[in-house]
């Protein structure tokens, strides 16, 4: 086996299964509102879309698997915070948003005049279908990601990017945000979701491995965190000229996040910017459906006596079922609980990145994380607190939090040595 070639696959995979629609459609709807700005925003943009799902990746090389990463609060709160995560992640909200994002932004402005009810059921069940199969040929799934998949998603938005960079589109102009444009393009990272997925799709790879004969722990590490690398390189070069190609469009007024995209696709592309946008959509949205969709089964199967092509049938059919109830809709349920989810995760990937084996550390961080979201979620005013008003409410608690357990831990063993 070539390790090279085997590290750029499973790179493309990991890439795949983090990009999806969202990942095309945010950074140039960043880009038109920040306009001349685009620059300071990217950075932003950087951080928390690229740099917190690649430090998720570097945790769980850290830890070994997804049984591990929150243990060290308690066995239990792991348990529980991993079936919440997969279920967020995965049959209750991301997965069936790829079958909706897929209708609404590749197909419907294909066929505009079509009845939308039933073109959006054909979509879904044309698409989850499509997912299903490529899910059950389990030990193919990176190879099918890496080889196939990814490489459309990267030649359409290649050409775009190509073509976008030698013609005119427009001419930036002053943002249209008030504040930092640096923390508008932090915050707008969040929208991708990735740092949620980031911890989970280890998992995904390291089957991948294990099917290819690749069993020994260190030497799966070492291809998980250099694939982790390459799909954060593959990330950066999209949202960079996207971000880029935005702000060149900033001064066309009332687009949509999804027109935005589209729009630089047919500026860029003429009149096959619409198929080739759809294209590109569809096959972001299968990538990260089939992961999600192996993922979760893998895990609900190890949790009951259900087995995994059970779990793939049932949650493919959900999928189909509330994908048709629309993107809005979906994204609007899933908005409370990724208030509370979001932060708890940053911090469970922080603590492990760092290896910290204080328990209390872990216990205390998260629990004052967790206490501060739930309060967010219930609109209470923390202004007093800094950073509250940008979203950051919990930041400097949970910093402080991780100090004073930190040293009281440290007071104690010296008092009481082992």
């Amino acid at each position: 086996m070539n390790k090279k070639k085997e590290i750029i696959i499973l790179g493309f995979a990991l890439f795949s299964m983090f990009f999806g629609a969202g990942n095309l459609l945010f950074p140039p709807s960043v880009g038109v509102a920040v306009g001349q700005s685009w620059l300071p925003a990217s950075l932003g943009f950087f951080l928390t879309g690229i740099g917190l799902p690649l430090l998720g990746i570097l945790a769980f090389t850290k830890v070994g698997n997804l049984d591990e990463f929150a243990n060290k609060v308690s066995p239990k709160f792991n348990s529980i915070y991993s079936t919440v995560l997969i279920l967020v992640i995965g049959p209750l909200f991301a997965i069936p948003r790829t079958g909706s994002t897929t209708f609404e932004m590749g197909i419907l402005p294909l066929f505009p005049n079509v009845d939308h009810f039933i073109l959006a059921l054909i979509t879904s069940v044309l698409f989850f279908a499509l997912t299903l199969f490529l899910v059950l040929n389990e030990s193919s799934i990176t190879d099918i990601l890496g080889k196939f998949l990814t490489p459309i998603i990267l030649v359409i938005l290649s050409l775009i990017t190509i073509l976008g960079f030698t013609k005119t589109l427009g001419t930036p102009v002053p943002t249209t945000i008030s504040g930092s444009q640096f923390s508008y393009g932090f915050i707008s990272g969040y929208q991708t979701m990735d740092a949620l997925a980031s911890v989970l799709f280890g998992v995904i790879i390291i089957r991948g491995l294990e099917g290819k004969g690749i069993t020994d722990v260190k030497e799966q590490k070492s291809y998980l965190s250099n694939a982790g690398f390459i799909a954060a390189f593959g990330l950066g070069f999209i949202y960079l000229s996207l971000i880029y190609l935005g702000a060149q469009i900033s001064s066309i007024k009332g687009l949509s996040t999804a027109q935005t995209t589209l729009t630089l696709a047919q500026m860029t592309l003429g009149n096959v910017g619409k198929i080739a946008f759809g294209i590109c959509v569809a096959a972001a949205c299968l990538t990260t459906s089939v992961g999600l969709v192996a993922l979760a089964s893998d895990w609900f199967s190890k949790i009951t006596k259900i087995s995994y092509k059970t779990f793939a049938i049932l949650i493919c059919l959900f999928s189909t079922i509330l994908s048709v109830a629309g993107l809005d809709y979906i994204i609007s349920l899933s908005v409370p609980v990724l208030v509370i989810l979001y932060p708890i995760t940053i911090v469970l990937i922080l603590l492990n990145i760092f290896n910290i084996q204080n328990h209390y550390t872990f216990k205390f961080v998260v629990l004052i994380t967790f206490s501060i979201s739930i309060l967010e979620l219930f609109k209470v005013n923390l202004s007093f607190i800094p950073f509250a008003n940008d979203g950051f409410a919990w930041f400097l608690p949970a910093i402080i939090t991780f100090i004073l357990t930190s040293f009281i831990s440290n007071l104690n063993k010296k008092s009481f040595p082992a």
